[in-house]
């Protein structure tokens, strides 16, 4: 068997650990490699591989960017050119469209009576500012019980403090993200579709634009999920990838690991194993 990681956040998103103690984590947990996916930055990637190498972890440059979609599609972007001036272009329209939303998120959450503003996100969060920041000022200031409360009630999509944002289509990020040299990789696909078989029907416009990889192994999914999606990757000639979507020591909301690292077969993923990780 083989450990790996392909989707990791840092505070440099929403995530609470830093490059440093995340890559310390992979260590303890011996993972092989792993991929730093933060949301709509790379700003942490150049500290992240830096510090796998000296721990003889196989590190990948990685982004996550939100897409246009009627649920949540995320495109995971892999091995890219870190200062290609497109991706990093769309890198920052995604950021001020999220500093926008971020805004009015903030004046909605006031308008219920919650004391919570946007200078106090900004001291406590190291890059990217979203919506699990302000779950977890609303849980620290006693507004609710636990992060995830803070979601279903006010946070998520058609709650009451929830504004949309806007996004670059799929095929827009999946095709920045080849322009960069990259590897575009459908996210956490029960995120886009709870029925995977309706997933064939998302798939197909993505692969016409480009899309290289199907993420089979994720947060929250079962046995059968896995063996669906990896049969369903066969079928679209993409390449199944692993992750956690760890985002802290603990499980702070909706979704995302609460451990770093994924088992999986060492015939199944031989590309692991060759340059740069993938």
């Amino acid at each position: 068997m083989l450990k790996i990681d392909l989707h990791l956040h840092s505070t440099f998103s929403d995530g609470t650990l830093s490059p440093e103690d995340l890559v310390r984590a992979l260590k303890a947990e011996k993972v092989s490699v792993a991929a730093l996916t933060d949301h709509d930055t790379a700003d942490g990637t150049g500290d992240f591989l830096e510090r796998c190498r000296r721990a003889s972890i196989r590190g990948v440059a990685g982004v996550e960017l939100s897409a246009a979609y009627e649920r949540t599609l995320h495109i995971l972007g892999y091995r890219f050119d870190i200062g290609n001036e497109a991706l990093q272009s769309a890198l920052a329209k995604n950021r001020k469209a999220r500093g926008e939303r971020n805004v009015l998120i903030c004046e909605k959450l006031r308008g219920l009576g919650f004391d919570i503003s946007l200078e106090e996100l900004r001291a406590g969060a190291g890059g990217v500012i979203g919506r699990p920041h302000m779950a977890r000022a609303m849980r620290d200031k006693g507004y609710v019980p636990d992060v995830r409360t803070a979601f279903e009630k006010y946070l998520k999509r058609g709650a009451a403090a929830y504004v949309p944002r806007v996004l670059l289509s799929a095929g827009e990020s999946i095709q920045r993200i080849r322009e960069a040299g990259g590897l575009p990789v459908l996210a956490h696909p029960l995120q886009t579709t709870p029925d995977l078989d309706d997933l064939p029907a998302v798939l197909r416009p993505l692969k016409d634009a480009g899309l290289w990889g199907l993420e089979c192994w994720f947060a929250g999914c079962g046995v059968r999920d896995v063996y669906r999606c990896l049969s369903i990757a066969g079928e679209f000639g993409l390449h199944p990838t692993a992750g956690s979507d760890f985002h802290s020591g603990f499980h702070f909301g909706l979704h995302g690991g609460a451990k770093v690292g994924v088992a999986v077969n060492d015939g199944l993923l031989p590309w692991a194993r060759l340059c740069g990780g993938l």
